[in-house]
This record gives structure tokens, C-alpha cells and sequence, in this order.
């Protein structure tokens, strides 16, 4: 059957299969049955008529897209479908300090002295200035002549103001605040009666509509066009509603996000009882700044948010109205106490790495559990925030490469190489619930250069734990992970860095003995014998991971900030992250060896010449139990070994 010609197709969207269908059609017609429909004219209006319906058609697909939260790529289109689900977007976070102030002679010694709201301090990070602030007025009285305000909260940013005038004779009035780095949790707004009648109310935040009557002086918070905040009021049912005349006072802070953290030295900018002149002693450094959430976070989070109705019951409630309430999360794990080692029923385990630091302050978690999260959780569980455990990864990276086929050099590779280990760690490793998958890291490696043939890669795991000194103190530290083992007399698992111990002048190191039991000893002078002080130092429970230290008195360490450092390696390769654990890769910790494979480039003779590497991390170290104690595989300029940024092979983890 003929195919029929004298209708248009409109289901292809190119630009030049539309041109096409144009020109099928109108050659259909008997009108323009001897039209030649490439020349210049005709041809000219073909393709108008072909672009204008390609516009129409990208337009149309991009509108589309714009209408689902799934699809939608502008952050306004974003915010806007977000606010259908009742989720509001994280705003910028100031970053925060505490401080005690000091000041010194105020003007005629008063009995009382004030700070006001918006005095200024100044500190400098990375060789910038920031300007912090106080958001309420301290009153303090001196004791013994000493003026001193104790534990006073600093924001960095310029607090701000706007009013606005409510008109309802403008139909499309807004209340708009026109700028995306204010930190919508120092909002505060007030409403004056009017400019004659100074009287002015307090106005709170809008949490819960059930909450909310028709005399209720609340606001409303959205994110609007553009990333501003706009601030609307009640109608008279759902919150109090504005009255013709009526002064809104907003009141806010604009901050510079996370760029800010870890000022820890601050000078007074703004006079106290007349005087500059203040001593100033940080409690706790500036943190928790952070850049507002980002379109990818509120197309994740919306939904969620909306199943858990601002309300923490279930481990993932937590984990969708934690972030929403707090800024400075990087990863977060949750887990109901059930599913804890040991169960501890009635509890729910959050753990959280924040955006700046390993771990959250002692302060930080008080206000977490008793303010951020007061009236979200269950009235009979109780929140407890823990810190994360870091097991870190270091790996041995022994590539064997072909000159002949790459451009790269051996510096090149072992660049290359490096940080290849690095994307790895930044994309796989970045949060809980993670998972170390050994094929597919040593399958990247391969793929780093095309000069390389293959990898042999060994992996040690570390854990570090804090010595308490000069008393005896038991060590409990957890690998989460089946341990590899040979049984007693086998190569040594364990290594560790050195310490001192109380009634010993040598240097002590720990080891096992592939029978379940943790050894001290020392090194014979002048050689590597070991000598053991206790072959019952503690316990090591190969199937678990876990190790017990006993009664271990320390007086020093190697290592700085009384830190001791543990080596073992696994029972496999895949490597898991249990409740709070996160995997990581210290980059000074990756050891490259770049070897020329000469099987490759023709130089070997039946393979005679070829350099074989170890697959056995315990081969590497020698069951010598001594962290750091290694080989360099490069001879004669065969190939080349790094380490972190000294260049030197088999360097022992960094303290962190």
C-alpha cells in the first residue's frame, strides 16, 4: 500500500526531519507541484518555517519538564514544586562562635553594662576579614570591677533591616527579603501598629498549622523567584491578619555561609560602655556556616519530608527533618536502638559528620537533641547523637605500566594514579552505609592511563585510639569487619605505632599472635628482635573485628595528641561500613609503585626478566607488627614508589 504523503508528520522533533516533513508535504499539493523546493527562496521559507516549529517544540518539552519535581532543572521551578509538598529549602547558615568578653575601663565604671544587639567583632580566616555579630542585648553587673560577659553567641554577617507598610489597596503587595545568603533562623520580625502608634508586637514563625488560631501573631516563610525569602501573614482564620497602616520590622542576618568557619580569634569593633578595649577568650570557634541547600537536596528531600509530616518516628524520619532543621551535615546514619551492639531499647542513634570538623561539639548535640529536635520525636525516645568512627583504607598501589603505548611518565602515572584513588574516595566513600568494593577500585586504577597493564593493590585498615596517660586504662576498639587470620604462629596481623608505658625506658609496640591474643613488646637495641613485655596485653576477635586492650598504662606516644594508631588487615577486600562508621582514604596514606612491565613493551625474554608483586598484605609488612614497616618494590630505576607528599614508600597514617 502506497504511503500516504498529503498529511504533515509531527512526530519528529529535529530540526531537519521537521525541514523534511515541510517539504514532503507541500510537494503533496497540488498548488506547489512544480515548486523546486531548494532553491533559494522557497528553500528560505522552509526553513523559517522549520525553526519557528523547532523553538516551539524545544520550548514546549523544556515548559514540561519545568511542571515535575522529577524533571525540573531551573532551582526556582524546584522551589516552586517543593512548596506543593510543604518543604521549605535549607537557607544560608551563619556561621557561629562563642565567646567571653572582657572589657576593660568602660566609660565612668558603671554599675551595669550593656551590649547591644548588632555589636561588631572582626576575625580573619584565610587571610580575609569577617565581621561577626550579637543577636540580643547582654546586661551584665560587674563582679569585683570586672567587667565580663560570659559565653555570649557570635553570628558572622551584616545584620539588616527592612520595613515595609502594609497597603491592601495594593492588590500584589509582597513582603519580600531581596537576598539569598540570609539566614532565615535570624529572622525576626515585629509589627508596629502604625507610624503614629509606636507600640510594637512580636511576631514568631508559622511550625504547625494546628497550632495556629485566628489571633495567632505568626508569619509565613517561602523561598521565592531568585532565591529571596518573602514573608506573608495570616488571613484572620490561619493567623492573625494585617491591619492597613501596620509597620512590618524585619530584622536579619546576611552571611558569608561556610566560608567563615574556624575563626577562633576575635577583636571588638563596636564600643561597650564606651571602650573598644576588651579581652576576648573563644569557648568555642565559628562552625556550623553552610551554603543553602542545593536543587539536587530539595528534589531528594521534598518528598520525604512530605511521607514524615515534620515528624520523627521511624530512623528515616530523622534523617529527612534532621537536615531541614540543621545546616551543617555532611553525611548522617540513624538506627533505632534494636539494631544496636547492644540492643538499648527506647533510644534512637544518630551519628553525623558535619560539614567542617570529624565530629560535633558537646554544645552543638545538647541543642541538637533538647532544641532542634524538641517536639519532632516521640515523647518515650530518647535521641542520642554519637560521633562517626573513621576506619581509614590505606592502600598499596603497585602499577605495571607500558611505556611504549602512553605518552605519561612514571611521575605522570603515579599522578594519575593517585587521584584516581581520590575520586574514588570522594564519590564512594562520602557517606554512611557505605561500601569499599575492591574490583571496582582496582578496575579504575587500570583505567587511570592507558598505559597501564595492571595493578597488584594491598590494603592495611587503621583505627587510632586516644591514650588516657599516666593511668591504667582499658581500650576496646572495633574494625567492624572479620579480621584475616592464620592461625597461632602465622605472620603477625596487628601493627601499631609506638608508646611509652609506665616502668619502661623502651619504646612499645602492640602485635598478635594469630591465636586471638594482643602482645606488647619492644625492640632489642640495635636490631629488630622483638621482645615481648606481656603476651596477654589483650584480646582480638578475628570474626568480628573487635579488640580489647588491657590495663594499659601509658605515659607518651610516638604520634602527636597522645594518639596511637592500629594496623590490620581484613579477611576480605570489600570492605563495610556498620551504623557509624565511615570509610576513608588519607591521601598522604596511598602508596603508588610504578614498575615497567617488560613481558608489555618486549624487553623479557620468556618472562624471565618480569618483577612479580605480593597480593599477601602480610607479606608486605613481614609480620614485623610494626606500623609503617615496608618494602619498596622500584630497583634500578625500573620504577618509581610515592607516598603522600614526601615521595617515600610505605609512610605510616597520619593522626586525625
Amino acid at each position: 500500500m502506497a504511503q500516504t504523503t498529503n498529511r504533515l508528520r509531527v512526530t519528529e522533533l529535529d530540526f531537519d526531519e521537521i525541514k523534511t516533513n515541510l517539504k514532503t508535504y507541500l510537494k503533496s499539493q497540488s498548488e506547489f507541484a512544480d515548486y523546486d523546493f531548494e532553491g533559494s527562496a522557497m528553500n528560505t521559507l522552509v526553513d523559517l518555517l522549520s525553526y519557528n516549529t523547532h523553538y516551539n517544540a524545544v520550548y514546549a518539552n523544556m515548559v514540561s519538564n519545568e511542571m515535575f519535581l522529577d524533571s525540573a532543572v531551573k532551582r526556582d521551578s524546584v522551589v516552586s514544586l517543593a512548596k506543593h509538598l510543604g518543604y521549605t529549602p535549607r537557607s544560608s547558615t551563619s556561621s557561629s562562635a562563642r565567646v567571653n568578653i572582657t572589657i576593660n575601663s568602660p566609660t565612668g565604671n558603671p554599675s551595669s553594662l550593656t551590649m547591644s544587639k548588632g555589636t561588631v567583632f572582626r576575625s580573619r580566616v584565610n587571610g580575609v576579614n569577617y565581621q561577626f555579630v550579637t543577636t540580643s542585648d547582654v546586661t551584665i553587673i560587674p563582679t569585683e570591677g570586672v567587667y565580663t560577659f560570659t559565653n555570649i553567641d557570635i553570628k558572622e554577617g551584616t545584620l539588616l533591616k527592612s520595613l515595609f507598610t502594609k497597603d491592601s489597596g495594593l492588590a500584589s503587595q509582597r513582603f519580600i527579603l531581596d537576598n539569598e545568603n540570609i539566614d532565615t533562623s535570624t529572622i525576626k520580625i515585629r509589627v508596629q501598629s502604625s507610624a503614629v502608634d509606636l507600640s510594637q508586637r512580636s511576631y514568631t514563625k508559622a511550625e504547625n498549622i494546628l497550632d495556629i488560631k485566628a489571633d495567632s501573631e505568626v508569619y509565613f516563610l517561602n523561598v521565592v523567584e531568585n532565591g529571596a525569602t518573602e514573608i506573608s501573614f495570616g488571613d484572620g482564620v490561619l493567623g492573625k491578619a494585617l491591619l492597613d497602616g501596620n509597620i512590618i520590622i524585619a530584622e536579619y542576618i546576611v552571611c558569608n555561609e561556610e566560608l567563615s568557619n574556624g575563626a577562633d580569634t576575635f577583636t571588638l569593633q563596636s564600643a561597650v560602655g564606651g571602650s573598644t578595649n576588651a579581652t576576648i577568650t573563644t569557648v568555642i570557634k565559628s562552625e556550623n556556616g553552610s551554603a543553602r541547600e542545593s536543587t539536587r537536596s530539595i528534589k531528594f528531600n521534598a518528598p520525604k519530608s512530605y511521607s514524615a509530616q515534620n515528624r520523627a518516628v521511624t530512623a528515616e524520619d530523622y534523617k529527612v527533618v534532621l537536615p531541614k532543621l540543621y545546616n551543617n551535615i555532611d553525611a548522617m546514619q540513624v538506627w533505632g536502638g534494636e539494631d544496636n551492639d547492644p540492643p538499648i531499647y527506647g533510644k534512637v542513634f544518630i551519628s553525623i559528620k558535619p560539614k567542617t570538623g570529624s565530629s560535633l561539639t558537646t554544645s552543638t548535640k545538647d541543642t541538637i537533641k533538647n532544641t532542634v529536635l524538641a517536639g519532632k520525636n516521640m515523647v518515650s525516645i530518647t535521641p542520642e547523637i554519637i560521633d562517626p568512627v573513621y576506619i581509614c583504607i590505606v592502600p598499596t598501589i603497585n602499577v605495571y605500566w607500558n611505556p611504549n603505548i602512553t605518552s605519561s611518565t612514571y611521575t605522570d602515572i603515579s599522578s594519575q594514579v593517585r587521584q584516581t584513588v581520590v575520586n574514588y574516595k570522594n564519590t564512594d566513600l562520602k557517606t554512611f552505609d557505605s561500601v569499599f568494593r575492591y574490583s571496582k577500585f582496582v578496575n579504575l586504577i587500570d583505567l587511570s592511563d592507558p598505559g597501564i597493564v595492571s595493578n597488584i593493590t594491598t590494603l592495611r585498615c587503621e583505627r587510632h585510639f586516644d591514650a588516657i596517660l599516666n593511668q591504667e586504662s582499658k581500650y576496646t576498639i572495633n574494625f567492624y569487619n572479620p579480621l584475616f587470620t592464620q592461625g597461632a604462629g602465622a605472620p603477625t596481623n596487628l601493627s601499631s605505632t609506638g608508646f611509652n608505658i609506665a616502668g619502661r625506658a623502651q619504646t612499645i609496640y602492640l602485635d598478635d599472635d594469630g591465636a586471638g591474643n594482643i602482645r606488647s613488646y619492644f625492640l632489642e637495641e640495635g636490631s629488630s628482635t622483638k621482645v615481648y613485655v606481656n603476651n596477654t596485653q589483650g584480646a582480638i576477635d578475628y570474626a568480628t573485628g573487635k579488640m580489647i586492650i588491657d590495663q594499659l598504662n601509658i605515659t607518651g606516644t610516638v604520634l602527636d595528641a597522645n594518639a596511637v594508631e592500629l594496623y590490620v588487615t581484613l579477611n576480605s577486600n570489600d570492605i563495610v561500613s556498620v551504623r557509624n562508621v565511615l570509610l576513608m582514604i588519607n591521601e598522604d596514606d596511598i602508596v603508588v609503585n610504578t614498575i615497567i612491565d617488560k613481558v608489555a613493551t618486549g624487553e623479557s625474554s620468556a618472562g624471565t626478566e618480569y618483577q612479580t608483586s605480593s597480593s599477601n598484605e602480610l607479606s608486605r609488612t613481614g609480620g614485623s607488627g610494626i606500623a609503617g614497616a615496608s618494602s619498596t618494590i622500584s630497583v634500578n630505576g625500573s620504577g618509581s614508589s610515592s607516598s603522600g607528599s614526601s615521595g617515600s614508600s610505605g609512610s605510616s597514617g597520619s593522626s586525625y
